[in-house]
């Protein structure tokens, strides 16, 4: 079996890259929207698909890499990952964008992202550390966030859309290398586990509450990450701050992710999750709130981009935690990716459904207050949850 240490510094370089390309389709809206003639919702619908098939996909990849390991899984949605990408470099219309940035990234994402690389990670960690573990993996994807979306920005405005797509296909081409690490078939601490089929697996978590607790509160992270990424840098412009303050705003959500991420992860280990996130949710409520009531300026769109981003992935680690600290880490992938197709389906609402509603209003206000009342609803609903571990997991 590989050093923990590998597996994780692995799996964080491979969410680097992944989420970190991802990060920044968001600059690519006004450009891409000009040079095709299409309007705001039909990029938005494109990264919304993207996010819908990364989610629908999620359960049976993680399935896929519970069985055979995440290694193969990873290198698969690499390569596709590249492909999607100099597709999208050469589409011509909405449809184009729709099938490659929306269908081939999306499921190319399923592979080679959290769930997958956690999944990995859980089985070579001891439990008392497991969250901090997926905290730095987390991290990862918040590195990735500040190095790769001034990098996109650059490329952006010095080649245009076409050229970025196809240098940063190349990037994630890389990954490839990094699957190495965290390859090789199951088992490690899920080999500690009493034996539980595929089946019997999914019976027990549909028959618990707090699963559904927990996918409910996902889809209320989902629709908050890809409204604001997809959306935020736009909405910027239009207040006529300028693409580039909306630039180096992704950039500091990526930066202090990194603290953020990294903070709840440990603070995972030592408080009841559930807590902890049912406070990340209400903190946000409150920041939007805020920012929505204070004048807008350069300053208060990056302090805003700042505190969001501490809060920003803490979610994953803690949800995470809790699927592997109730339910075992035996099939975390599995179980993990069903939670996470929840947070895709609302990924698609924030990205979709904000872009067409600006198209119908001209404006990003409804989506802002979509948000805070989702915020308020997730506090509420991870109170109840219970985080015991099933009977079968616990000493006789």
């Amino acid at each position: 079996m590989k050093s923990p240490w590998t597996v994780i510094l692995c799996a964080a370089v491979i969410v680097t890259l992944a989420m970190g390309v991802r990060q920044s389709f968001g600059l690519f809206l006004p450009q891409m929207s000009m040079a095709l003639d299409i309007g705001r919702s039909s990029f938005g619908l494109a990264l919304a698909i993207q996010n819908l098939v990364f989610g629908l996909v999620q359960p049976f990849v993680g399935a896929l890499a519970d069985k055979h390991g995440a290694g193969r899984v990873t290198l698969v949605g690499a390569l596709l990952y590249a492909a999607g990408l100099i597709a999208a470099s050469a589409a011509t219309d909405a449809v184009g964008i729709h099938l490659s940035l929306g269908l081939m990234v999306g499921l190319a994402m399923a592979g080679c992202t959290f769930t997958v690389t956690m999944g990995a990670v859980g089985r070579v960690v001891p439990a008392e550390k497991r969250s901090m573990a997926f905290g730095i993996v987390t991290a990862g994807g918040s590195v990735g966030q500040f190095l790769v979306v001034p990098g996109a920005q650059a490329l952006l405005a010095e080649f245009g859309y076409r050229m970025a797509f196809v240098v940063l296909a190349g990037l994630i081409a890389t990954i490839a290398a990094f699957a190495m690490g965290v390859a090789g078939r199951p088992g490690g601490h899920a080999g500690t586990e009493p034996h539980q089929t595929v089946r019997q697996a999914l019976a027990e978590a549909s028959g618990q509450r707090s699963f559904w607790l927990l996918n409910a509160g996902y889809f209320v992270c989902g629709f908050h990450v890809a409204f604001i990424a997809t959306h935020f840098p736009a909405y910027l412009n239009d207040k006529g701050l300028g693409i580039g303050i909306g630039a180096t705003a992704l950039a500091l959500i990526g930066l202090f992710n990194i603290l953020g991420s990294y903070v709840f992860g440990v603070a995972g280990d030592r408080l009841r999750k559930h807590h902890v996130l049912a406070g990340l949710y209400t903190a946000r409520s409150v920041l939007i709130a805020l920012f929505l009531i204070l004048p807008l300026s350069p300053a208060t769109a990056l302090g805003f981009a700042a505190i969001m981003g501490f809060l920003w992935l803490g979610t994953v680690p803690l949800t995470n935690g809790l699927v592997s600290q109730i339910f075992g880490v035996r099939h975390l992938s599995m179980l993990g990716g069903i939670v996470f197709m929840s947070h895709q389906i609302g990924s698609f609402f924030g990205a979709w459904a904000s872009g067409y509603m600006y198209d119908l209003s001209g404006s990003y206000d409804f989506a802002w207050g979509v948000s805070i009342a989702l915020g308020l609803f997730a506090a509420l609903i991870h109170l109840p949850i219970r985080d015991a571990p099933m009977a079968r997991l616990q000493p006789a």
